[in-house]
């Protein structure tokens, strides 16, 4: 069992990178590897339409996108993480994902996901609520926890500080963990997967 925990924040090591740490660590006490990627300063281009990725079967900019589209096989879960900028996530973050789930479209389904974020004072729940957007569009359950997944500070040593906020990370952790490996004992007893009817679009215009 494998989870991915997408760093969304410009800051490497920053309040974000500390609260995905918490859950990585917590899961990695149970036996289930985790891999942290930072997407880095660079500017990253948003979706376009461009429709290219149906035909090519990946998207056309070429970044980090499409390496992680190309290994998203080896990812039982998904977590991202993010600062909070005016009450929502990292443009940063939303731009890759917006292509990533766009381009890959049926290949998250079935995993877990779940998203923390990080503010100095206010608009996690907004932010929060915004990025579960993408799971619950994709056929992915969201693993929750005690309280929402955010942690607070201005800094990483803040943040260490934040009792409640890292406990709150440990017990996502808790939960994935156990849902991955009730997924896991569920296939080993044959439970099938869920069977899905053709993707039906409604055009409200007409």
């Amino acid at each position: 069992m494998k989870v991915l925990l997408i760093n969304g924040s410009p800051n490497k090591e920053g309040c974000t990178f500390t609260a995905l740490s918490e859950v990585a660590s917590s899961l990695n006490r149970h036996d289930v590897d985790t891999e942290i990627l930072y997407l880095g300063k660079k500017p990253i281009a948003g979706c376009i339409a461009c429709m290219k990725c149906r035909e090519m079967g990946k998207c056309a900019f070429k970044d980090q996108v499409n390496e992680v589209a190309a290994r998203l096989d080896e990812f039982d879960a998904i977590v991202f993480g993010s600062p909070v900028y005016y009450a929502g996530p990292s443009g940063q973050l939303t731009a890759f994902l917006d292509r990533l789930f766009f381009s890959t479209s049926g290949k998250m389904a079935g995993k877990l996901g779940a998203s923390v974020v990080s503010c100095r004072r206010g608009g996690a729940s907004a932010a929060f609520d915004r990025l579960n957007k993408y799971f619950t569009i994709s056929n992915m359950p969201i693993v929750s926890s005690q309280y929402w997944n955010q942690v607070h500070g201005f800094t990483p040593e803040d943040v260490r500080k934040d009792a409640e906020g890292l406990q709150t990370m440990r017990t996502l952790a808790e939960n994935m963990a156990w849902l991955l490996r009730c997924i896991e004992a569920g296939r080993k007893a044959g439970v099938p997967g869920p069977v899905y009817e053709e993707h039906l679009m409604t055009n409200f215009i007409e």
